[in-house]
């Protein structure tokens, strides 16, 4: 493809449009008037997202990937010596969470479920009954490894009602700015900056209860990783308390402006449902099946079965579609064989179609049949 860009079908590192990239092209230091200005413009414009008020809300930005910040919340709402955390993992990201609580040795306990399935409500109610306090309940709202879409306004008024001094924390990642969420009882949300809204990748965020926040204060285990200090420094002296990435918050602040122009959530999750769609509909011609049933997928990313096909190796699958200018994603799931194409970033219906014409000449090429034939489920 020479120089040309390629489309990534993938969740995350996604496609940006050509003007944010622009946006990176100044140079600023972290004390410039201009890039002081603009770190709080982006601030208040993800609780403007959220649908929540600076009043009682504050966005904390952190440097790093999503992973920083899902950390970054563990570390600073878990108190030292008596805390214990609950995590909800139904694929490879709740799973994480469990190991970033093994690595800082903070007490936990996990409900894993199935992997194509919001959670059972009634095995998350008895887990909160059972006796144990919990200071931090976690769940992600659209797992990846799969593009399920988990069932978080319930289990997060089950937590109000069971546990109410525990902080409820929703990792939305690859959901936030495009699947609503109302925040009544979550008490910390994060998301990256190359997700849904569209920057370059090099930055997190929380978007925090202030109260809850507050109450943070010595609880990580972490210097860089602290949100309550973060915080506390940037109202203090409005800056970061380390080197920001001063170039990608300037590309987010374009991008939130194109997210804006677009129809904000709505705008956004519409362009993202259509992508689905398209998508779907021409897998399944082809003779693909999905992973997860409708009415529990997202319209984020999908997973789709390996073909029963002898012909079919995935490297390969994926090497002739790279060679053609678009990267899907293997598989994240631990109990099928299955790869994932994502819908968001900036990716209209001509990329779909072109996607679907590729993967159709690439099976050609493998000498697989089309419709392809499928699992036997």
């Amino acid at each position: 493809m020479g120089s040309i860009d390629k489309k990534l079908f993938t969740p995350g590192p996604l496609n940006c449009s050509l003007s944010t990239k622009e946006a990176m092209l100044k140079d600023l230091g972290s004390r410039d008037e201009t890039f002081i200005q603009t770190v709080s413009d982006v601030r208040r414009e993800l609780l403007e997202i959220a649908g929540v008020s600076e009043h009682d809300w504050t966005a904390v930005l952190i440097q790093g990937s999503g992973t920083y910040a899902v950390e970054a919340v563990l570390q600073t709402s878990t108190p030292r010596g008596d805390g214990r955390v609950l995590i909800l993992a139904n694929g490879a990201y709740g799973l994480r969470m469990e190991t970033m609580c093994k690595v800082a040795d903070l007490e936990f306990d996990s409900i894993r479920s199935s992997e194509i399935l919001p959670f059972n409500i009634s095995q998350v109610e008895a887990q909160l009954t059972n006796g144990k306090v919990y200071t931090t309940v976690c769940i992600v709202h659209c797992e990846t490894s799969s593009g399920v879409i988990n069932n978080v306004e319930e289990v997060a008024e089950l937590v109000r009602k069971h546990q109410p001094l525990a902080f409820m924390f929703v990792d939305a990642m690859s959901s936030f700015g495009a699947i609503p969420l109302g925040l009544t009882n979550i008490d910390f949300l994060v998301s990256s900056a190359n997700k849904c809204l569209q920057g370059v990748p090099g930055f997190a965020y929380a978007i925090c209860r202030k109260q809850c926040l507050a109450k943070c204060a010595g609880n990580s285990r972490s210097l860089s990783l602290d949100l309550e200090h973060q915080e506390r420094n940037m109202i203090e002296t409005r800056q970061f308390r380390f080197t920001p990435p001063t170039h990608t918050i300037l590309a987010f602040k374009q991008a939130l402006q194109e997210f804006k122009a677009e129809g904000g959530l709505q705008g956004r999750g519409d362009r993202y449902a259509a992508n689905c769609q398209i998508m779907k509909r021409g897998m399944i011609k082809l003779g693909f099946k999905s992973l997860v049933k409708d009415e529990y997928a997202s319209n984020i990313i999908s997973c789709f079965f390996y073909p029963d096909h002898e012909n079919f190796k995935f490297k390969t699958f994926y090497t002739a579609l790279s060679d053609k200018g678009e990267i899907i994603y293997p598989g994240k799931v631990t109990d099928s064989q299955c790869f994932r194409i994502g819908n968001i970033g900036d990716l209209h219906k001509q990329d779909m179609d072109r996607l679907l014409v590729s993967v159709e000449a690439v099976l050609k090429e493998m000498e697989i049949p089309v419709p392809v034939p499928g699992p036997v489920l």
